[in-house]
């Protein structure tokens, strides 16, 4: 009797054994998943029409900067530089024909150099002192030769050449000095700049040879310098 007995508690007993781990393995199972599902009230976000959301890691997009497109300067604004300064054009080169600028207080020597060179083709003008000869070399850039008396009011010879000669647009230009006097013919060959001087009464021949002589030379310097201001290349 015990041995039956036994034996059929064998039978039944053996399965619910096994079936007991099982059931408690399957709880476990059942409550983490159960942890991992989201609570009935959450609700997902809505995606934007055409794409997905960026998450808040994602690259910032900063508005593009005044002056600037979008996607950067232009290839156009990179080879723009900073404007330049103009430089100062030359001084232009006197045009016309050249002159011969008499300066002399005596209207007796005026008149005699006026006669002696507009009779061999030379324009002419004529001043009575210093002051009014400065004027008239500002006034007429085409002066090519000065004739001066030494002695003369408001502003003798001496001071004449000298700011003839201590100016930039004049610096260059040649003078022929005239006097009556000896001790001034003397003075004045030590001032640099004065390719002549001729006493009172002079050699009209000697004279007129001279300025010539002097246009010459004034009239070729101006050609070169007018060649140079137009970019050739000056004669030989």
């Amino acid at each position: 009797m015990f041995h039956e007995l036994q034996e059929l508690l064998g039978a039944y007993l053996m399965p619910v054994l096994i079936a007991i781990p099982l059931a408690i393995i399957v709880l476990i199972a059942a409550v983490k998943r159960d942890d991992y599902r989201p609570p009935r009230e959450y609700v997902p976000p809505q995606r934007p029409p055409g794409g997905t959301p960026r998450s808040a890691s994602g690259p910032v997009v900063l508005p593009p900067l005044p002056g600037l497109g979008a996607n950067g300067p232009s290839m156009a604004s990179a080879f723009v530089t900073a404007p330049t300064p103009m430089q100062p054009p030359p001084a232009p080169v006197p045009e016309g024909p050249p002159a011969i600028l008499v300066a002399d207080d005596s209207a007796v020597v005026r008149t005699k150099l006026k006669r002696l060179l507009e009779g061999a083709g030379l324009t002419v003008i004529q001043v009575n002192d210093g002051n009014e000869a400065l004027a008239e070399l500002e006034a007429h850039p085409e002066i090519a030769v000065l004739i001066t008396d030494l002695e003369m009011p408001n502003k003798d010879g001496f001071e004449l050449i000298a700011d003839v000669h201590g100016g930039l647009a004049t610096e260059d230009l040649p003078v022929i000095a005239i006097t009556g006097h000896d001790e001034l013919h003397g003075r004045v060959g030590q001032i640099e700049g004065v390719y002549g001087i001729f006493k009172k009464p002079w050699n009209d021949r000697d004279l007129l040879k001279r300025v010539q002589s002097l246009m010459h030379l004034r009239t070729a310097a101006a050609r070169r310098g007018r060649r140079a201001t137009d970019g050739r290349p000056p004669a030989a």
